[in-house]
């Protein structure tokens, strides 16, 4: 058995201004900029959240401007293996997360657990 849960938004920025993109968004969403969070780094740039709801990240790209989602899980090969058996595939697997496909084409990420309170409202699989 393991879990997984809806973890972030990420808005994915084709952008030489990571910060004026950080600013556009926090201002959209009415959230503002976590400076201290361990996620805003580099390429990346956290958007302050309440703690019940999935984490908003923005993160300088090189390919084109989209948004996708994170479903983290405590069992990333085993959430992997059930979503492929749904008609995902593997795009590719990194050090920490595993980019997949839907089979209707829009691209996501399995990611170890990041939020606090996990497994709160998450589905168990067996």
């Amino acid at each position: 058995m393991h879990r997984s849960r809806l973890c972030a938004l990420l808005i994915d920025c084709n952008t030489d201004d990571i910060e004026a993109a950080a600013g556009f968004w926090s201002a959209a969403l009415g959230r503002g900029i976590d400076r201290t969070h361990p996620g805003t780094r580099g390429n990346y740039v956290m958007l302050e959240t309440p703690e019940d709801e999935p984490i908003v990240q923005l993160q300088r790209v090189a390919h084109e401007s989209r948004v996708h989602i994170d479903i983290e899980a405590d069992d990333i090969p085993a959430e992997v293996a059930r979503l492929e058996t749904l008609g995902a595939h593997v795009v590719q697997r990194l050090e920490r997360w595993v980019v997949m496909e839907a089979p209707t084409g829009q691209r996501f990420c399995i990611v170890r657990v990041q939020r606090p309170g996990f497994p709160k409202n998450a589905t168990n699989w067996d």
